[in-house]
């Protein structure tokens, strides 16, 4: 057991309300009152109870972040580098995953606000901007990925529409012109796949190259054998394309593998682009060109919008008027890689 308020007191001759304000950083103690109890504070190494201090506060230093796969390369990644921010706030982040299930995001978003935690993170993959407003506005949220917050909520994404046009316009100016599009999600309301497709279709357009419904894939998930399964629908239902825009990294390292197995040079025979920039992507063979999100500006904005939301007035001033919502998108950029451009041509990154 460590020392106590009480064994510091009677060390430097004081009362428990006097260590207590030299623990608090209070102005009113005698200088030499408050040499006396940092010296004993030293000789017995007292350490404040970091737990209690912040419920007396009102605030429990704990983050909820609900994700929809902790198992996600990308998820994996960008819950890193929020748990690598939270520490700078002396926070400390709970991790959940929904599996993309409205039911669970549903109750995870409920029981969140209903646990000890000073904020909440999520991305949510099934729930529709109407769900959220329906929220019990206990503690602050900020939303992560293309869901549409309404306005309502701070919000932190990529331009992914933008993104999409930029990875497609990109192998356009490769010559490729049978450009298929893996990552289609019809059952989700999350906006990701729509943005991606909107974008893909706009580079389409704006080069003059007619649409092919058979080109735009839809996949259930974003995972690698789910990459796979596209590809293979393609080469073996005579819709071969020349280029492939994956929504995700593992769809795209999946595809890669399918059209290396039925004896295609990638990127002489087909170009493979993705979205993420996970690490897998890097020292793939070949390595994999992609969209690659500014992941460390998402965390840190996401964890600022929330600092934001807790921060309270001094003491003595007037209550603040509600902030509002913001809306943050995050810088994203094209990472060329040998699976478009080969080895020679590659940009190292």
């Amino acid at each position: 057991m460590g020392a106590s308020l009480k064994d510091v007191a009677a060390r430097a001759g004081v009362s428990v309300r006097t260590v207590s304000n030299v623990v608090n950083d209070f102005p009113l103690v005698a200088p030499e009152t408050r040499r006396r109890v940092r010296q004993a504070l030293e000789e017995l190494q007292y350490r404040p109870n970091a737990a209690a201090r912040q419920l007396r506060a009102g605030r429990s230093g704990l983050i909820g972040l609900v994700i929809p796969e902790i198992d996600s390369p990308y998820f994996g990644e960008l819950a890193s580098l929020l748990v690598q921010e939270a520490q700078e706030h002396s926070w400390t982040l709970l991790v959940d995953q929904t599996d993309g299930d409205p039911d669970r995001e549903r109750r995870l978003l409920d029981d969140m606000q209903g646990q000890i935690v000073d904020g909440l993170i999520m991305s949510p993959w099934s729930l529709s901007p109407a769900d959220l407003r329906r929220r019990a506005d206990a503690v602050p949220l900020v939303l992560l990925g293309e869901q549409d917050a309404a306005g309502l909520i701070d919000h932190v994404s990529v331009d992914s529409v933008a993104a999409a046009a930029d990875a497609t316009r990109h192998l356009i100016e490769l010559g490729r012109r049978r450009i298929a599009a893996v990552g289609v999600q019809p059952h989700l309301v999350n906006g990701t796949a729509e943005q991606r497709v909107t974008g893909y279709r706009q580079a389409l357009d704006a080069a003059g190259i007619p649409r092919d419904p058979a080109l735009e894939v839809p996949v259930t998930a974003l995972h690698r054998a789910d990459g796979a399964r596209a590809m293979r629908w393609l080469l073996e239902e005579g819709h071969a394309p020349d280029a492939v825009f994956c929504f995700s990294d593992q769809l795209a390292l999946g595809a890669l593998r399918e059209a290396l197995e039925h004896g295609l040079a990638v990127p002489g025979d087909l170009a493979v682009c993705g979205f993420d920039d996970i690490e897998d992507g890097r020292y793939a063979t070949p390595s994999l060109t992609t969209i690659a999100p500014d992941k460390p500006e998402i965390a840190g904005q996401a964890l600022s919008c929330l600092a934001d939301r807790l921060r309270r007035p001094a003491r003595g001033a007037a209550p603040e008027e509600p902030r509002p919502a913001r809306r943050i998108v995050a810088a994203h950029r094209l990472v060329v890689r040998e699976s478009t451009a080969g080895r020679r041509a590659a940009t190292r990154a």
